[in-house]
């Protein structure tokens, strides 16, 4: 397999979650019917993600160390996982793909065992709360830690940093926040535009923002950095489309 291929285009039924009111989870959990149509939905709510699985790819082409692992947290689907496998191509290192969602964890298994780059990817489920990790190169969270309990974040961030060797990177995305009432207006606007442009109509917007308000909480760009800094690493803003922001963050060599 060539190192430099881009990231695969995950199969998936059209996100039709929220059109009906009776079929509209209370509450939104990573379940069975989510799996079906998560990368539609990714693909249709997050502008530029493509372009930022695409980047990662080209990342771990310079991140990854041979004899090291690299952790896709928060797994989903496993479309960072691929991004990176094809990227490495034949380069001696073990990807462990995890995520808390068993549903989640069943079709990565199958996405993965249907793919065929050379790189090994362990597909387990877990918490990122409760991390073993162990020699890493490559840590990615990729729209991951806004699920996470915000007195959690910190820890976690920590338990990566410990766990990356010289010149190791941690990849983080969020959906980020601000304290200027008027910036948050201007792309909460734009990203409903956005996602109307992609077919979503306002009822479904407005029953999927009141299914996640008190599970996604997202903080402010300075946060996510002061954060990074207090775990010993640098970052890097790599990426950024309206209020979703993306950093490198490398463990400076000892």
């Amino acid at each position: 397999m060539k190192e430099g291929r881009p990231a695969v285009d995950l199969p998936s039924d059209r996100d039709e979650l929220f059109v009906h009111e009776a079929n509209a989870p209370q509450a939104f959990r990573f379940d069975e019917a989510v799996a079906k149509v998560f990368p539609d939905m990714l693909r249709r709510s997050i502008p530029g993600y493509s372009t930022l699985l695409h980047l990662i790819g080209v990342a771990a082409s310079s991140h990854v160390q041979s004899g090291t692992h690299v952790y896709d947290l928060g797994c989903s689907l496993g479309a960072v996982s691929l991004s990176i496998r094809h990227a490495i191509g034949a380069r001696d290192a073990k990807i462990v793909a995890l995520d808390s969602s068993s549903a989640m964890v069943a079709r990565c298994q199958e996405i993965i065992s249907a793919d065929s780059a050379l790189c090994p990817v362990d597909v387990i489920q877990g918490d990122i709360s409760a991390l073993d990790l162990k020699p890493a190169s490559l840590v990615v969270l990729n729209f991951t830690l806004q699920f996470a309990p915000k007195e959690a974040r910190q820890q976690i961030l920590n338990t990566i940093s410990e766990s990356l060797v010289d010149g190791g990177a941690l990849i983080l995305s969020e959906k980020t926040t601000s304290d200027d009432a008027g910036v948050n207006q201007f792309y909460t606007q734009t990203h409903d535009n956005f996602r109307q442009s992609n077919g979503y109509s306002r009822i479904e917007l407005s029953r999927k923002r009141e299914a996640l308000e008190t599970y996604l909480i997202p903080e402010k760009v300075e946060t996510y950095e002061e954060q990074l800094r207090r775990a010993g690493l640098e970052p890097v803003q790599w990426f950024r489309c309206l209020h979703f922001v993306s950093w490198v963050a490398t463990k400076a060599s000892r």
